[in-house]
């Protein structure tokens, strides 16, 4: 037989019109007993409500967005008999009779018989206070994740001591009272339950007279241990309980986390915390983008493989504030459009490039007159065959001998940056620019292949590149990159090395120029050359030698046969 109950919030603390920031389960769900059902955020607490038995939702009574104090409906759950359970003590709202006695409450424990007993810690004295970790529900052995007092600091009342984390709920436990820190009995990695001792307060300034608690002669009570005045009186034989924890107050739950990105449970923020990631940049696959651990997993990986900014990188000395946002609006009309996806990946890895790598720019002119001439009447020959013999196959040779000769420009440094990887390939990136951007295709291994093969590759690459077919595999494994401007103009620049990478050869365009031959002046066709490189591998002597090789081989192309 089915039976149908409300459950309640259970008791949460001194917390009251908590907001609900995320609901885990809907009409029609089979929940089981503990499995969460809705998250609540405080500005001290990340609390999710877990189910106190398993059933069928049939109604939800909260939505996200209203807030709940404890004893409030949350949804209404279908059992049958043979899942029905006697009702925790959760979906209660939470209890107000004092607890029972002999409990350690941080100052006097009261036994059976009324009278007060030896504290469970140091007695506090008129000017020292114990501060004990107060009631935060049905939660023991709880980790601290972090300390935020130490000694001699002063606190104030409600000022954070230190943050407790479980699987459920990210709590950070307040001052019940103001002071300076004698002594922090709680270390990061410590467990910790009701009542243990975190930290002893040194009073400020001289303790008033604590007040008399109401006693009876006949039971001889003494007056209670801590400076604090009760609540209220005890009467004879009442076991005396300690008053509640002192917790945020309903005006400070203002600041309620709104128009959160990232939805996630504590143990999955711990988690994320571990391996600093950030979790507004992981994409959520849960229900309503709610990110799981396999979200996380998964934005590592390809945060490693696609060479993304790393939580490291973005701490980087000398990383700087945005840019103030500027309202273009104001001085003329304006236009929004997105920027190609293209150019999104690009610009960040060559911020980062630009950032972390000591570039050096060497400029230098090759002679190609005689290059220029031999392409030209090569270029007639292939007519037929439909093949375009530019520059850049030519380009590519002499690279790639280049780098045979001097292989330190093509190496890469170990991520810790203490060893060389050399490298025994030769793939060498060129640059096409597309109408989403500019993209790096790699051709692999330059140094085995002839001037025809690498001219058809070359046409078959930038063909794919800008119809936006290149595949990740096309545009990885490069050990150095040739960016040509010379099609499009300018005299002189200086391109970004493409880390890993340790160099990158810029080209302009090549033009006319008097040459003194020694007897006279005449016109040779000259070719801009740039090349920068990681002053951390590459010092100044080799970049030179490098460039004036490429020089020499581009001048007397028969120099690569040597």
């Amino acid at each position: 037989m089915a039976t149908v109950e409300d459950i309640l919030l259970p008791d949460i603390g001194d917390f009251a019109e908590v907001e609900v920031i995320e609901i885990l389960v809907a009409p029609g769900d089979q929940i089981s007993p503990e499995q969460s059902l809705l998250t609540l955020e405080s500005e001290k607490a990340t609390i999710e409500i877990p189910a106190p038995k398993g059933g069928l939702v049939k109604t939800l009574k909260i939505k996200v967005g209203d807030r709940v104090s404890a004893g409030d409906p949350i949804l209404v759950l279908e059992q049958t008999a043979r899942t029905s359970v006697p009702a925790d003590s959760a979906t209660r709202p939470a209890p107000s009779a004092p607890q029972e006695a002999n409990v350690h409450t941080g100052s006097d424990a009261v036994s059976r018989s009324g009278r007060p007993e030896t504290p469970a810690h140091p007695a506090a004295t008129a000017d020292i206070t114990s501060v004990v970790l107060p009631d935060i529900g049905d939660f023991t052995d709880i980790p601290v994740i972090e300390v935020l007092v130490a000694h001699g600091d002063r606190v104030e009342i409600d000022q954070s001591l230190l943050t407790i984390e479980s699987d459920k709920a990210t709590m950070e436990i307040p001052s019940p009272s103001a002071g300076i820190v004698e002594e922090v009995a709680v270390k990061v990695g410590d467990t910790l339950s009701q009542g243990d001792l975190i930290l002893t307060l040194r009073a400020a300034m001289p303790a008033a007279p604590a007040q008399p608690a109401a006693m009876t002669a006949e039971e001889g009570e003494e007056p209670a241990g801590p400076p604090e005045p009760p609540a209220r009186a005890r009467a004879p034989g009442e076991a005396e309980h300690r008053p509640a924890p002192v917790l945020p107050r309903p005006e400070d739950m203002a600041a309620i986390a709104r128009g959160r990105k990232a939805h996630a449970s504590p143990a999955i923020r711990r988690f994320a915390r571990e391996l600093g990631v950030d979790l507004l940049l992981v994409k959520g696959s849960g229900a309503k983008g709610r990110v799981l651990k396999e979200d996380i997993q998964g934005f590592v990986k390809q945060s490693l493989a696609q060479g993304t900014t790393t939580p490291a990188e973005a701490t980087l000395p000398f990383a700087l504030a945005a840019a103030p946002a500027v309202d273009f609006s104001k001085f003329g009309a304006i236009e929004i459009t997105e920027l190609p996806r293209i150019k999104k990946l690009s610009g960040r890895h060559l911020h980062r490039c630009w950032l972390t790598v000591p570039h050096v720019t060497q400029f230098d002119e090759a002679d190609i007159t005689a290059l220029e001439a031999f392409r030209k009447e090569e270029q007639a020959r292939l007519v037929a065959s439909d093949l375009k013999l530019t520059l850049l196959p030519f380009l590519l040779k002499a690279v790639a001998t280049a780098l045979e000769r001097m292989p330190i420009l093509k190496s890469s440094l170990t991520p810790d940056g203490e060893s060389l990887i050399l490298k025994r390939f030769t793939h060498i990136g060129v640059a096409v620019d597309t109408a989403q951007g500019l993209v790096v295709p790699v051709v692999r291994d330059v140094d085995k292949k002839g001037l025809q093969t690498l001219a058809r590759e070359l046409a078959e690459l930038s063909a794919k590149a800008r119809a936006g077919k290149l595949l990740p595999a096309d545009m990885q494994g490069g050990c150095f990159s040739i960016s040509s401007l010379g099609g499009i103009g300018g005299t002189a620049f200086t391109p970004i090395v493409n880390a890993p990478e340790v160099a990158i050869l810029g080209i302009s365009r090549a033009a006319f120029k008097p040459i003194w031959n020694g007897q006279a002046f005449e016109p040779r066709r000259m070719l801009p050359l740039a090349l920068s490189y990681d002053h951390r591998v590459v010092d100044g002597a080799d970049g030179a030698r490098f460039i004036t090789l490429i020089g020499e081989l581009l001048s007397d192309i028969r120099r690569l046969l040597l």
